[in-house]
């Protein structure tokens, strides 16, 4: 039985962020002011010691970067969940705008689809798949929120309706467990960041 652990942190914040824009897929810079802070925090002294991978996009690259994180390696499969014709409008917009449609979509939980986007379902099913092919031992990703979100749902038996169970910090590393046998677990959620003198941020 092959198993492993993996770390997942989400990239800092953009303007898009900021504003409450749906960015999925569009590649968004981090804010000048991300980077100054990134930059004055480090991973845990266990997750310096394994090697890291990163979105393809550029915020999560930028991320990494800030963090003195060496050699990364750009994976596709722990890209933003695609939002379609939905990126760069905002979610409280949507709402308004498609009434009784949007709560029947957002309803379906692992299978809510933005127009011309991909469910969380399909999101969780990219990044099975990297981790079934994976051999190398304990890895972490510098990736989304929405890759994130479906990792924990699908590790913490959550039908991603209603409340989510636990409080996730989105400027922690969340870590997962995974085995050919048992498939997702979660291991620890919110480990902080430290700052470089080594205090917690």
């Amino acid at each position: 039985m092959r198993n492993f652990h993996f770390a997942l942190l989400r990239h800092g914040i953009t303007a898009w962020n900021t504003e409450k824009r749906i960015q999925g897929q569009s590649d968004i810079s981090l804010l000048p002011e991300t980077i100054d802070e990134y930059g004055r925090l480090q991973l845990p002294e266990k997750w310096r010691k394994v090697p890291w991978r990163v979105s393809p996009l550029i915020r999560t690259i930028q991320t990494a970067v800030s963090l003195s994180i060496e050699g990364v390696s750009p994976d596709e499969h722990w890209i933003e969940m695609n939002w379609g014709d939905w990126e760069g409008k905002k979610l409280s917009d949507l709402r308004r705008q498609l009434g009784p449609r949007m709560q029947e979509n957002e309803g379906r939980g692992w299978d809510f689809r933005p127009e011309g986007g991909e469910s969380p379902r399909e999101v969780l099913s990219r990044v099975e798949a990297a981790l079934a092919g994976h051999r190398d031992g304990d890895f972490g990703v510098v990736t989304h929120k929405g890759v994130i979100r479906a990792v924990y749902a699908a590790a913490r038996g959550w039908d991603m309706m209603g409340k989510i169970p636990d409080r996730l910090d989105w400027k922690s590393i969340h870590v997962f467990s995974w085995s050919s046998d048992d498939g997702l677990g979660v291991v620890d959620l919110n480990c902080r960041l430290l700052e470089r003198d080594g205090t917690t941020s």
